[in-house]
């Protein structure tokens, strides 16, 4: 697929210090983790690393995305963010996921998982971006929820409400991550919401690597 040979392609952006006395090779840990990233299953991609001769379990693969601790780069300076949040489901509870995106790129630039939505956890949300991206001048483009509207108010932020056009940015990323998700029906069973997030970061890294 052309989405899993671009994240191949850029290989070398990103590290694997945290493993230590591991018999896979490096090159086929990264694969490992890039193609389950960009679109593999868990089960799929243990089997192209086998047919490259690095015989591992899915649990192995699952533990190295979540020590990888891969996530959006910091440092952007975009002229226009979406905002916006949509439900995970994380075994039989909802979740929010806040996440911005960059209208002008479409790269991720923050995600954040939380059990409720209300304007404390959006303040705490915005507070996050604002430590890691220069946001300082940037046009937040947003729906009608009172509460991200009066959290960017808070922070001093500008802001402007807008149904369609680029707020369509961040609609786009949530589909592509609810059709990903699809492989786990849609509900991340099993597993604690610090692991969820920690995969959800990690999507928007390799979600970033494909733009």
């Amino acid at each position: 697929m052309p989405e899993i040979a671009r994240l191949i392609e850029g290989s070398d952006c990103f590290e694997l210090d945290f493993l230590e006395r591991e018999a896979t090779p490096e090159p086929a840990m990264k694969l490992g983790i890039r193609l389950y990233l960009a679109e593999l299953s868990l089960l799929d991609t243990i089997s192209v690393l086998y047919r490259l001769g690095a015989e591992r379990c899915r649990t192995t693969v699952h533990n190295r995305v979540q020590k990888a601790d891969l996530q959006p780069r910091d440092g952007a300076n975009p002229a226009h963010v979406a905002v916006d949040e949509t439900v995970i489901q994380l075994n039989n509870e909802r979740f929010w996921l806040y996440a911005a995106v960059g209208s002008d790129t479409n790269r991720l630039l923050h995600v954040k998982l939380s059990p409720t939505r209300n304007q404390a956890i959006t303040e705490m949300f915005l507070a996050e971006l604002c430590e890691k991206h220069l946001v300082g001048d940037t046009l937040f483009l947003v729906d009608s929820a009172p509460w991200l509207q009066a959290a960017l108010h808070r922070h001093g932020l500008d802001y402007r409400y807008e149904k369609h056009g680029n707020r369509n940015s961040v609609e786009c990323v949530f589909r592509e991550l609810k059709r990903r998700t699809n492989q786990f029906s849609n509900c991340f069973s099993h597993a604690e919401s610090n692991t969820v997030e920690n995969w959800l970061q990690a999507f928007a890294f390799a979600w970033n690597q494909l733009i």
